[in-house]
């Protein structure tokens, strides 16, 4: 178990800095426990800078590095289904006019020069694009009954690229409504639900006839006409948040947004996707069907169910938006798809159009800002996927897209060995609590749709910041077989536990894991029912005190009450900002961090704690063995993302070095705000680096790139396994490497928008 695959981290001893207080010398001094006046002649002697105590990201020790696991055994590519060997995805987007002006072999001689697998074509469901028979399938004013999607397909198998062929089922026109006003979405007051930038079109309901019927019609049409490879439909799952239909159906239904509602809806996506695959594969047995996912942690299906359904995970994450404004949501949704599919294919969609609040969908983006949103599904595992829409004089009237395509995906070509993870190297688990992000909205003093977007977004920072290597783990993927890789495992207000997942966290503690939680997890169970105690108290140490305390004027702080790890690099305070939020606790034996409640920030004259001490913890911290806990009762998470406050930063970093136990797989040393990916190759291991230095990195457009100075890049490779070479694969050179006890050491010289060290095993 966990006592013997990771060793406790012994603490090495570090240089002094020139004089400034390190973390040895604040272990031993105890500064940040003294009061203020004792610290400050503690200091004197120290000689503190303002540049040390803004340090908050990679200070201190090097960490102890972990082995790596022995390597998997190789696997026959001539095994693997087709889809599995897809890298590179295209797709131009059709409308209505293109039969009218689409140059067809224009459109095939690009993704094929490009380098393509498969391209989707569009089938569609609204408008027919072939000469279709099936009732209400009406065909584009600009089809003239030509077969544009056969020519299309003829194309594209020309030149040995497979096709999607692509259906949107969420909408359809007002004289199918007349025949059938079943198949509309209604409103609460029976009126029917009208696309808002068309109302000529009406949204369709998933629990209507519509898709039993009138979507197989269209599949069965397509496969009994033409040679397509899969097919995939548009639109349909809901992938953001769950339907609000009142319908004759669906009114009988539980309310939308609860959890009877969300069962009901996961048993329907999988009723349909089921059929819809058999339907697929009643053409060509290796067929299938798969349909728009994305949505990140807060997708509206069940993710874990359709992880073991799906063979395609379509990560319809296109580019940032008002919601999710940071520059790391592609790589956030990789993380997700790799959580679920257990290495089954993944793509994410890149818009080459302008995505965004404000929309021009047949206009070119920045080209530094498609070319991350290409990196980071790379290097989050996904196969880069290109997509435009509209082709308006031949091939449109806007390309400078095409080069940023044709350039990315020739340059992934020449590497995809290096470029396809076998599996991901981490040893820390973020739980992705899919139930809390969708239906629970945050406490009643700061009830908000954005709760949990805010705190996943704080923990992401935080982990990025800290340049830790780590993996997304889905709440009903907690067995200990799945977790026991994981030497801490990270619940950043997963509110929504149910009791089976909160024994699955005990054994996996009992095992000798650690585990960082927050806020109210376990505070609900699986049908968001409030508990009345902690689904974890007995794990976690703790007994709720009272409800949710909000701020008004000042939030609380936490004062130090004596030395403790977490609050190494500290000096100079008796207390530490809290969070926005809290959970009272009662009191805990020897707390290390405790509340001083929140107070009047203005007027100035008020502005001071009426009660400056108290019993009630802001932290609560145990160890038993190998296995450490840490439980902070705020929503410490978001509120880092909220105030981007350094304290709280260095807080949460030092608490999960702590129960790490500084362990770490992969060290990365050097300036700037990265991410990185460490994955298990064919060939060997790669390491990738992306760039976040950007002043767009929280919002807007990347326009340039910041380049970043050498990386140095420590992992300890398994016994037996030779390093044969490192190579910079966006650099496109070499680099010198030096082992030493197993330990492979290499430095990265630049480090542009993207790099990937390739590295070679014998």
């Amino acid at each position: 178990m966990w006592h013997t695959t990771f060793p406790l981290l012994v603490h090495g001893s570090i240089g002094n800095n020139g004089g400034m207080l390190n973390r040895r010398t604040f272990l031993k001094t105890g500064a940040a426990s003294l009061p203020v006046a004792a610290a400050i002649q503690a200091l004197k002697s120290s000689a503190v800078s303002s540049d040390t105590i803004a340090d908050v990201a990679t200070s201190g020790p090097a960490p102890k590095l972990i082995p790596l696991p022995a390597r998997l055994a190789p696997v026959d590519p001539a095994t693997l289904p087709w889809q599995e060997k897809i890298r590179r995805v295209g797709q131009s987007n059709m409308t209505e006019h293109d039969p009218a002006v689409m140059n067809i072999e224009e459109w095939a001689d690009y993704w094929h020069s490009a380098g393509a697998d498969v391209v989707f074509i569009s089938v569609t469901g609204i408008l027919a694009f072939y000469p279709s028979k099936v009732k209400f399938h009406r065909q584009g004013k600009f089809l003239n009954g030509r077969d544009f999607f056969g020519q299309c397909v003829t194309a594209a198998r020309k030149r040995g690229m497979r096709v999607v062929a692509r259906m949107s089922p969420d909408l359809n026109w007002g004289d199918a409504l007349e025949a059938h006003a079943e198949w509309a979405m209604r409103a609460a007051d029976g009126s029917v639900l009208l696309r808002d930038e068309d109302p000529r079109l009406f949204h369709t309901c998933m629990f209507s006839s519509y898709m039993d019927e009138y979507i197989p019609a269209i599949m069965r049409e397509i496969n009994s006409f033409y040679d397509v490879d899969c097919f995939y439909t548009n639109g349909w799952p809901p992938i953001g948040s769950l339907p609000n239909c009142h319908c004759a159906i669906c009114s009988k239904l539980p309310l939308s947004n609860t959890t009877a509602y969300w069962h009901a809806f996961n048993d329907r996506v999988l009723e349909l996707w089921n059929k819809y695959d058999a339907i697929a594969k009643e053409k060509k047995p290796d067929s299938f069907f798969f349909a728009n996912l994305g949505g990140n942690v807060r997708c509206g299906p069940n993710l874990d169910q359709l992880g073991k359904t799906a063979v395609w995970f379509q990560a319809d994450n296109q580019g940032r938006t008002s919601d999710d404004p940071t520059v790391w949501g592609c790589s956030l949704q990789g993380r997700v798809c790799s959580a679920v599919m257990d290495g089954k294919f993944a793509g994410n969609v890149t818009a080459a159009y302008s995505t965004g609040t404000v929309r021009w969908r047949n206009a070119s983006k920045n080209p530094a800002e498609a070319k991350m949103w290409l990196n980071e599904t790379l290097a989050s595992g996904m196969a880069p996927y290109f997509h435009f829409i509209g082709s308006e004089a031949g091939f449109g009237e806007d390309r400078r897209w095409q080069r940023v395509g044709a350039e990315y995906f020739q340059w992934t070509k020449k590497h995809d060995a290096h470029l396809k993870p076998r599996r991901f190297l981490a040893n820390i688990g973020v739980v992705i609590g899919q139930s809390t992000q969708l239906l629970y909205q945050g406490p009643a003093v700061a009830h908000a749709h954005s709760y949990m977007r805010e705190t996943t977004h704080g923990m992401y920072e935080t982990l990025l910041r800290g340049r830790f290597a780590f993996d997304f783990v889905h709440e009903d993927r907690l067995d200990l077989e799945r977790v026991s890789k994981y030497r801490a495992l990270l619940l950043p207000n997963i509110a929504v536990l149910s009791d089976h997942q909160c024994e699955q966290l005990r054994a996996y503690v009992h095992s000798g894991g650690s585990l960082m939680t927050s806020f109210e997890t376990s505070l609900y169970d699986e049908n968001l029912q409030p508990r009345a105690e902690f689904g974890l108290a007995e794990l976690l140490g703790i007994r709720k005190a009272g409800d949710v305390i909000g701020s008004n004027g000042n939030a609380y702080y936490g004062r130090i009450e004596r030395t403790h790890p977490i609050l190494e690099g500290f000096t100079n305070t008796n207390w530490l900002p809290g969070a926005q939020n809290r959970v009272p606790v009662k009191p805990v034996l020897d707390p290390v961090l405790t509340v001083v409640p929140g107070f009047v920030q203005y007027p100035p004259e008020l502005a001071y704690p009426p009660v400056s001490r108290t019993d009630e913890p802001a932290a609560v911290l145990r160890e038993n063995g190998p296995s450490r806990i840490a439980y902070f009762p705020g929503d410490i998470e978001r509120t880092f993302w909220l105030t981007g406050h350094g304290d709280l930063l260095r807080l949460l970093h030092n608490t999960i070095r702590w129960i790490t136990h500084d362990e770490k797989v992969i060290q990365v040393e050097g300036d700037g705000l990265v991410e990185l990916f460490a994955c298990e190759t064919s060939p060997g291991y790669a390491v990738h680096l992306l760039n976040y230095t950007n002043p767009n990195a929280h919002h807007g457009w990347l326009e340039s790139t910041y380049p970043l100075g050498a990386q140095t890049v420590s992992i300890t490779v398994p016994t037996g396994v030779r390093v044969k070479s490192v190579d910079l694969l966006h650099a496109e050179s070499s680099v010198p490497f030096q082992i030493e006890s197993q330990v492979l050491r290499f430095t990265i010289p630049r480090v542009d928008d993207y790099e990937v060290a390739a590295i070679t095993v014998g």
